[in-house]
């Protein structure tokens, strides 16, 4: 998602990121979904910002965010890391209808480990910074500590929060239609088990609404044909594309049960999985 597509309500967001600041000590940033850092509150620490104040540094900075972001992504939770830099971050995925819309990440800090241990190995990884050592060096001694029970406890309290701030608003994605709300939930979703509740409570509409906007789709019919539909739709490309066996195609686009992904498939094509791969591979 661009950044452009997101929308912030900046004073609310700046109130509740201050008060956390205030109590904790910690610096919150909101990051897109590629990793572009969006909103910086409470500014940088003095370390980073003279990391920051060179073209190099910055270009550094970005590209770790970016990889952050990527596992972040990758693992669906929070994220812990140390940056390019040597310091301690995280970061967690904000999600809105079941689709990652930016990223959560707080940190500048150090660990509990000794800070002249931690200095050394920050020191080896900044063997290109062409400013005055000396006072990053001093920056790096002022950098505050935190335990890993403090920061896992602070993540607990953003994973909370995280409900609050959709439900308020504070951040959100540029408008889209229900219907396309629930064409994105497919998309991205019709491999797992879902029932119309799920999908329902996800999309914060009644089911009576779910079954008549499944109609307008492409295909339209029920909640279940649209998702049958996409799962035999991506067992094709799998049985072409791929050597896998049919019974680990079945199960990867969201079929448990082989014998129905049989059938299901057969009613759709008019063949059976491995007559369709045989057909198309010849």
């Amino acid at each position: 998602m661009d950044a452009t597509k997101l929308l912030f309500s900046t004073e609310k967001l700046l109130r509740l990121t201050d008060e956390l600041y205030t109590v904790t000590g910690l610096k919150t940033s909101i990051y897109d979904e590629q990793g572009k850092n969006v909103l910086v509150f409470g500014g940088h620490q003095e370390f980073c910002r003279l990391v920051n104040a060179c073209p190099e540094g910055h270009a550094r900075c970005e590209a770790c965010d970016g990889r952050a972001v990527a596992q972040c992504a990758a693992a669906g939770e929070l994220y812990r890391y140390r940056c390019h830099a040597g310091l301690c971050e995280a970061v967690m995925p904000l999600q809105e209808s079941g689709r990652t819309i930016a990223y959560i990440a707080f940190g500048q800090y150090l660990d509990e480990g000794p800070v002249q241990r931690q200095w050394e190995e920050t020191e080896k990884l900044l063997d290109w910074y062409p400013g005055d050592m000396k006072t990053l060096r001093e920056a790096f001694f002022a950098l505050r500590q935190y335990s890993r029970r403090e920061t896992a406890a602070y993540g607990a309290i953003l994973d909370a929060l995280k409900a609050y701030i959709l439900q308020e608003g504070i951040i959100r994605s540029a408008e889209y239609t229900d219907l396309q709300r629930l064409q994105m939930y497919l998309d991205r979703h019709f491999t797992e088990s879902i029932s119309l509740k799920r999908i329902a409570a996800d999309l914060h509409m009644g089911t009576t609404k779910l079954c008549a906007l499944a109609r307008q789709l492409p295909g339209g019919g029920t909640v279940t044909q649209l998702i049958t539909r996409r799962r035999v739709d991506a067992a094709i490309v799998k049985l072409v594309q791929s050597d896998a066996p049919i019974s680990a195609v079945a199960e990867q686009v969201g079929f448990s049960d082989y014998n129905y992904f049989t059938k299901v498939f057969r009613s759709a094509t008019g063949l059976t999985p491995s007559a369709y791969r045989k057909m198309h591979r010849d």
